[in-house]
C-alpha cells in the first residue's frame, strides 16, 4: 500500500472516531458550574476541529484532515480524563480511559 493511501486510510478513520466519540458524549457538569463553562469550551473546541478537519478533507489535504481530527478527539478524551464529559457508548476504543 502506498504512503499516501495508509494516510488517506488513516485520516477517514480518525474522522469517524471522532464523530462517534462527538455522538456519544455527555456533559456532565451541573448547568450552574463553572465546571460547565469548561465542559462547553472543550466540546467546542472538539466540534471546530472536526469541521476543519471536514474542510480539509474536501480540499484533499489529509495532513491537516488527519491532524484537526487528532486535535479534535484529544478535547474530547481530555474531557472525559477531566471527568467534565461522560460517553453513552459501550466502545472503549473512543477514547484512552
Amino acid at each position: 500500500m502506498r504512503m499516501q493511501d495508509k494516510l488517506i486510510k488513516k485520516t477517514y478513520k480518525y474522522k469517524k472516531m471522532l464523530q462517534d466519540a462527538l455522538v456519544s458524549i455527555e456533559i456532565t457538569p451541573r448547568k450552574d458550574s463553572y465546571f460547565m463553562k469548561i465542559s462547553d469550551d472543550f466540546l467546542r473546541m472538539a466540534q471546530s476541529y472536526y469541521q476543519d478537519g471536514v474542510y480539509f478533507l474536501n480540499k484533499e489535504n489529509y495532513e491537516d484532515a488527519l491532524a484537526s481530527f487528532s486535535y479534535g478527539h484529544a478535547w474530547l478524551d481530555a474531557g472525559m480524563r477531566l471527568g467534565i464529559f461522560k460517553s453513552s457508548s459501550n466502545d472503549y476504543k473512543l477514547f484512552s480511559i
